[in-house]
Formats: C-alpha cells, sequence, structure tokens
C-alpha cells in the first residue's frame, strides 16, 4: 500500500483536477464585453461543399467568455429541406442557428441530430421543432438520464448564455442506413467510444462526414464517457470510409484524414500511458504530473484534458492491475 499521504495528495489533485478547469478566462481575466452584452455567438455558417456549412466552435473549454460555443455544428441543405447536425450548448446558440440557417434558404428544416450525449451538441435543442429532433437510442437514453444534470453544470460554467435553456429529449430513433433526406443522399453509421452511442453522418453527394466528437483536429479528444478501445475500433471504421471532407467534432474541417490520425495516436498513448502508470505502481498524483509528450503539446487545452482524462481512466487501469493474478503482476 502507498502512504496515507500520498493516498491524500492524489485525492487533492484529483479534486483540483475535476473542478479547476471548466472556467477557463480568456486574457485578462474577462468575458468578452460586446459578445458578453449582446449574448451573440456570431455563428457565421461556412460552405464546405455544395449545400454543407459548418460553424466551428473555438477551441477552449466551457467558459462565460464563449457561452460554451466550443463544438462544431453544421446542417446541410437539399432539394427540399435542411439537416441540423448538432444544435449547440444552449437555448441562446440553437436560435442564433436556426436564424443562421434562415440567412441561407428559406427551405425548412427536416431532420435535427443530436451525435450524442455531450451538452454542448444538445442544449440547443429548444430552437427546432420537437418533431425533426432524432438521435440514436442510447443517445436519446442518455440525454434523458443525464441531461437536466448537463443543463444545470453548464449554468454553473456558461452563466447567463445559458438562460431559459431546458433539456428536450429527441423523439425520433435513428438507425443506420442510406437515405434520402430532404431531397439529399445521406447515411447515417452508429459507433461508439467517445460515448456509449456516436453517431456519424455521410453526406454522398459531396463526400462530406460528420465524424462528431469521434474526431478532434489539433484539440485534446475529452473521455469522460470514453472506451478507449471501441473509440480506437471507430477511427479505423471511419477511416475506410470515402470521404472526401472531414468535419470533426471539435477544430477545423480538414480535406485529409489526418485528425483522424492525430486522435488515434492520442488515444492510445493515453490509454498506454496510464496502463503503464498503474503497472508500475504509481499513484494517481504521480501520473497526473507526468509530462505530456511533445507531439501532443500543440493540441489545444492538452494538459488540462489528460488530467481530466486520469480521473477518468486511472481507477480502471488501478483496479485492474490490482485485480490481477500474482503472476501477471511483474
Amino acid at each position: 500500500m502507498k502512504p496515507v499521504r500520498r493516498r491524500a495528495a492524489a485525492l487533492a489533485l484529483l479534486a483540483a483536477a475535476l473542478c479547476a478547469p471548466a472556467i477557463a478566462q480568456p486574457p485578462g481575466g474577462q468575458p468578452a464585453p460586446s459578445a458578453a452584452a449582446s449574448f451573440d455567438y456570431g455563428l457565421r455558417p461556412r460552405q464546405v461543399a455544395d449545400g454543407v456549412h459548418v460553424l466551428v466552435g473555438r477551441s477552449e473549454d466551457f467558459s462565460p467568455a464563449n457561452g460554451g460555443n466550443i463544438v462544431n455544428t453544421g446542417f446541410i441543405v437539399g432539394s427540399s429541406g435542411v439537416i441540423v447536425i448538432d444544435t449547440g450548448p444552449s437555448k441562446r446558440y440553437g436560435e442564433q442557428l436556426r436564424a443562421a440557417i434562415a440567412r441561407v434558404t428559406p427551405l425548412p428544416v427536416v431532420l435535427t441530430l443530436n451525435t450524442h450525449h455531450h451538452p454542448d451538441h444538445f442544449l440547443g435543442n429548444q430552437a427546432f421543432p420537437p418533431e425533426t429532433i432524432a438521435a440514436l437510442p442510447q443517445t436519446a437514453a442518455a440525454i434523458e438520464a443525464e441531461g437536466n444534470a448537463f443543463n444545470e453544470n453548464m449554468y454553473r460554467l456558461a452563466g447567463d448564455w445559458m438562460r431559459d435553456t431546458e433539456v428536450v429529449v429527441p423523439r425520433r430513433q435513428i438507425t443506420p442506413g442510406r437515405r434520402t433526406v430532404g431531397g439529399r443522399d445521406v447515411e447515417f453509421v452508429a459507433l461508439g467510444g467517445h460515448t456509449a452511442a456516436d453517431l456519424v453522418l455521410i453526406d454522398h453527394a459531396s463526400g462530406t462526414v460528420f465524424a462528431s466528437d469521434l474526431v478532434f483536429n489539433h484539440r485534446a479528444p475529452t473521455t469522460p464517457h470514453a472506451d478507449i478501445r471501441r473509440w480506437m475500433d471507430a477511427l479505423e471504421t471511419l477511416a475506410a470510409l470515402p470521404a472526401r471532407l472531414w468535419v470533426p467534432g471539435h477544430g477545423e474541417v480538414s480535406a485529409d484524414a489526418s485528425p483522424l490520425a492525430a486522435t488515434r495516436d492520442y488515444l492510445g498513448w493515453l490509454q498506454r500511458s496510464i496502463d503503464e502508470a498503474a503497472a508500475a505502481g504509481l499513484d494517481m498524483a504521480e501520473t497526473l504530473a507526468r509530462p505530456l509528450p511533445p507531439r501532443f503539446a500543440g493540441f489545444a487545452v492538452a494538459e488540462h484534458e489528460y488530467r481530466r482524462s486520469v480521473v477518468h481512466l486511472f481507477p480502471a487501469a488501478e483496479r485492474a492491475v490490482l485485480e490481477a493474478p500474482p503472476e501477471r503482476r511483474d
């Protein structure tokens, strides 16, 4: 057993890792005055392919300065309707996204997707017709079970940006497969690993893949509900798709698959590092103190996400070592 004082230090660092990051301030420690005063996310859709529009969020943690706008959302305009991919972190965001869509096309929204159950991807649902909101069954169940707790936490992290935001659970269930929606040839792929259920959307006309949070681009992945080995398998499945354009859940759109390779590299290193630390008898405090490899130094919020990941993943790795037969511990 480790000395009690080392366990106490680990618990102290655990508390710091859980509580410290969430409110990241811009230089000067204050929210951007114009944005905070007007609660304007400044959403400007960028057309990345014919009929395909993306809104790229900031590569930061949630904060009152950014109002939770750290997520990529998007929409696809077909011949008869619009498909929305994720609704953002608040009612305000959803309303402003809806207005941004209306500036591009008068066509109605016919399908609103929640790719998974993390709050920045579904808390804008109020702004969209309830009958259009859809998700994988496990995602809808997770939103129903955890949505209110996520919403309360977002109020703490983003403040008044969240005013009047309430949880809207998807009514429609998405099943995997290829079909025409709003006059657009799309395919739904059900994967997992970032969460228990991660929805990927392929737009076949443009070759655009909305990969959601299975892919991060120049931002460290988040792991609060992660199954790393399943996530790695999902990335292999994605890499086999005939894509021409990748839209990650966080970070810039990419014309090649390099964000998939980088995400896979990071996750592989993360799992090995934590497993090796546990096998070597390190405690959580010592594992938290280990440096990141230089190749990940340029990832946004890398040090913070590493600490969070240790908090999420180290207990299981340590338990696996302690429960292993004695001959396998050497």
